[in-house]
């Protein structure tokens, strides 16, 4: 079942249940002009929405009730009981009808036309059915409903009405069908009826303001975490409960976060209609694709991307891809193509709009800039392609020739920009002239937790969003000063062959003293990858990573540029929360060239060039290589928290147990508080650990070709000219069973 039919079968269910509990009022406030109007908008949604999804014999039937309600609703007949009997009839068919496409996936090829006549005979303004008309007009068939046998001889007794229809709507009620086949038939009907509801069952609603209440409670325990952590480090007897305070927290934060998730196909499944509206207004032919709509968002950042991925699809719409006429002159295609993608990178959720269409010309864009006064002739002039692409999301920029009601207004890409950056997202267009056009949001997977390095510079701590770093280069004196190039005043070090620009964090927080000192002290430097740009912050030192609360910032640090939020780190010390992208752009550091290659290219070029890099580290005195595709993150943990089970060492991070090689035996050596290191690997499916003294480079290798063969030797890789062993992670055994690893636990206390 897709989603939007789950969706819709839940909200239906729930408004039929909102029928049923009125409907049992109206008996006793016919009048309730609310109550009608409530039965009424649970049938009319029913019947709107069951028009979209195809399924005409609830549409059938739905319609055939939404005329009898609206005559109750308005005022035109009474709210009788006979009439409230058929309403309730109605209910029974329509959750029959529920349940079979919930079990099926589809409705049960079966008329309804005994029901629908029914109702539109109560249309008819008669009067309420005398007791002996009611019995003389029993057909076989209605002799089965025990709800109609109840009301006929309870108004034969001269009992009370009310009491009568209360107590037989208590009871099951069958739903009628077209044609019984036995008299066994209305007792499966009742089956059905109370197992339609499952899917309701299974969902529950909670208010948006709940769960932002509950994040943000979420976040304070995080910080109280965070500072009972860091106060009982040195006191072993608080070991297990910080342990498992921290366990605990780390599972209510994930539960939390994953309550407040939705799938991007909430937004993509309005598309469809946007992209079919504007397409025939503007005599288009479009074709839509839309790939990744499982990937789940932060519901409020779902909500806030929604109108700038509309103004998005409507410019690719009428700027993007061209008339027929026009791209069949060009050897295109008459339907142009618009795709909508949505994927998961690190902390980021990517969401792409792509035309094939006519792509956006850079000196277009340069000449319609200066006409506008948005930018003066020598910035235009010195400006590359990809800047002036940006230029777009300046307030008041259109290339629209006229003004229509689509676009030309010089609204839309501005307000696409703002509203992403709004949340700490981060919006790139690249467009070839010709080809087409691809817009690309970069979201944050929520704005609430987040997990961060801490550094340190001008004697205060800082906050760096791990989604932006690729890793840390520690440098001695000596170390930088061989290694630290400077052209104009302007610090590279040459990273693995490449040159990578260099950040003073100090120098850019203080005035502007580049230039006045070259004097360069024991550093480390963090690579990040923002926007872009790719460039080393360097740091006076580094703390432990946490995750980190963030908190608004006031106007006045806002105003400076350079900050993303605040946070209160578990030391209590207040620490802002460096903004990459903004860094890069203040330091002036250029985009890479190879960030202009489309996402799907980069990605494929990434993992083939990854797949022959190495992580070379020294094992008890032996380097060793890691393959680094196999590497998630690197710990540094004291070995106080390492645990055995049998004679297994374990860690525990997130709420998971961890196993790790020690083959060279550093963590049966380690003791105390002794920081040890622990390369997280993943391998078929599970994530292990690889205990290592040393973490030495990142290099690629080269495959050793057997003597006499031709055949590449297993196992071994060519490491900046040494032969290097691969560490084979498919080798390390697995947890034992849980029978054996109480086994083992129980031996262990013993």
């Amino acid at each position: 079942m897709d989603e939007l039919t789950r969706e819709f079968l839940i909200e239906s269910q729930e408004g039929l249940d909102r029928m049923e509990r009125c409907l049992t009022e109206l008996e006793s406030r016919p009048d309730d002009t609310a109550l009608l109007a409530d039965i009424f908008r649970s049938v009319h949604t029913i019947k709107g929405t069951t028009g979209f999804l195809g399924f005409k014999r609830l549409e059938k039937l739905a319609h055939a009730g939404e005329n009898l309600l609206g005559l109750l609703r308005d005022g035109k007949l009474v709210a009788k009981p006979h009439i409230i009997t058929g309403l309730l009839e109605l209910l029974d068919g329509l959750r029959s009808i529920l349940s079979n496409i919930e079990a099926d996936g589809g409705e049960v090829d079966v008329e309804d036309a005994e029901l629908i006549a029914r109702l539109e005979e109560l249309q008819e303004p008669d009067e309420e059915p005398q007791p002996e008309e009611l019995s003389a007009a029993l057909t076989s068939t209605q002799v089965q409903n025990p709800l109609l046998m109840a009301m006929a001889q309870e108004q034969k007794q001269a009992v009370v009405q009310k009491k009568a229809t209360a107590e037989a709507v208590a009871r099951p009620r069958p739903v009628p069908q077209a044609a019984p086949a036995s008299g066994s038939e209305p007792a499966k009907g009742a089956a059905a009826v109370t197992t339609a509801t499952s899917a309701a069952e299974s969902t529950l609603r909670v208010d948006v303001a709940l769960l932002n209440r509950m994040m943000n409670l979420v976040g304070e325990l995080v910080l109280t975490r965070n500072q009972v952590l860091q106060a009982t480090a040195a006191d072993s007897k608080m070991t297990l409960l910080t342990r498992r305070l921290d366990m605990v927290t780390a599972d209510l934060r994930e539960s939390v976060m994953k309550a407040r998730m939705q799938p991007v196909s909430n937004i993509f499944s309005k598309m469809p209609r946007i992209v079919r509206d504007v397409s025939q207004l503007l005599g288009r032919k479009v074709r839509l694709e839309m790939n990744g709509q499982e990937t789940e968002l932060d519901k409020s950042l779902l909500e806030a991307i929604k109108d700038p991925l509309t103004h998005a699809v409507r410019n690719s719409l009428d700027h993007g891809i061209e008339p027929p006429e026009v791209r069949v002159a060009a050897g295109k295609n008459a339907e142009g193509t618009l795709k909508l993608r949505a994927g998961q990178q690190g902390s980021h959720v990517i969401v792409e709009v792509s035309d094939d269409g006519a792509g956006i010309s850079a000196e277009k864009v340069r000449k319609k800039a200066i006409e506008r006064g948005l930018i003066t002739l020598e910035a235009a002039a010195q400006l590359p392609d990809r800047e002036l692409l940006n230029l777009i999301f300046l307030p008041g920029f259109s290339t629209a020739t006229a003004v229509t009601s689509v676009s030309g207004r010089g609204v839309g890409m501005d307000v696409v920009k703002t509203n992403v950056e709004k949340i700490g997202g981060e919006v790139e267009i690249e467009s070839r002239l010709g080809k087409g056009t691809t817009l690309r949001l970069r979201i944050p997977l929520t704005l609430a937790i987040i997990p961060a390095l801490i550094v340190r510079s001008l004697d205060k701590s800082f906050a760096v969003p791990q989604g932006a770093l690729s890793e840390l280069v520690h440098l001695s004196t000596e170390q930088a000063v061989e290694a630290i190039e400077w052209i104009e005043n302007a610090p590279l070090y040459r990273l693995r062959g490449q040159l990578l620009p260099l950040v003073f964090l100090d120098r850019m927080l203080m005035a502007d003293t580049r230039g006045q000192s070259r004097e360069v002290g024991d550093i480390f430097v963090a690579v990040l990858d923002a926007d872009g740009r790719r460039y080393g912050l360097v740091v006076d030192g580094l703390a432990d990573p946490e995750e980190i609360v963030v908190k608004p910032l006031s106007h006045v640090l806002k105003d400076i540029g350079l900050y993303s939020g605040a946070t209160v780190l578990g030391n209590g010390d207040l620490a802002l929360i460096l903004d990459p992208g903004a860094i890069a752009a203040r330091a002036g550091v250029a985009m890479r060239a190879e960030e202009q290659i489309k996402m799907g290219d980069a990605v494929v070029e990434a993992e083939e060039a990854q797949g022959n890099e190495y992580l070379l580290v020294e094992v008890a005195g032996r380097r060793a290589a890691v393959r680094l595709a196999d590497v998630l993150r690197i710990e540094q943990v004291s070995a106080s928290r390492v645990e055995y089970i049998g004679v297994r060492p374990v860690l525990h991070f997130d709420g998971q147990l961890l196993a790790v090689e020690d083959a060279g035996g550093i963590l049966a050596e380690a003791r105390g508080e002794m920081q040890v290191i622990v390369v997280v690997c993943r391998e078929a499916g599970r994530q292990i650990g690889v205990a290592v003294s040393h973490v030495l480079d990142v290099a690629a290798g080269s495959d050793l070709i057997e003597a006499g063969t031709a055949q590449a030797a297993s196992g071994v890789t060519l490491l900046k000219d040494r032969v290097t062993g691969i560490v084979d992670l498919g080798s390390v055994s697995m947890l034992p069973l849980p029978e054996a690893a109480s086994e083992a636990c129980v031996e262990n206390a013993q």
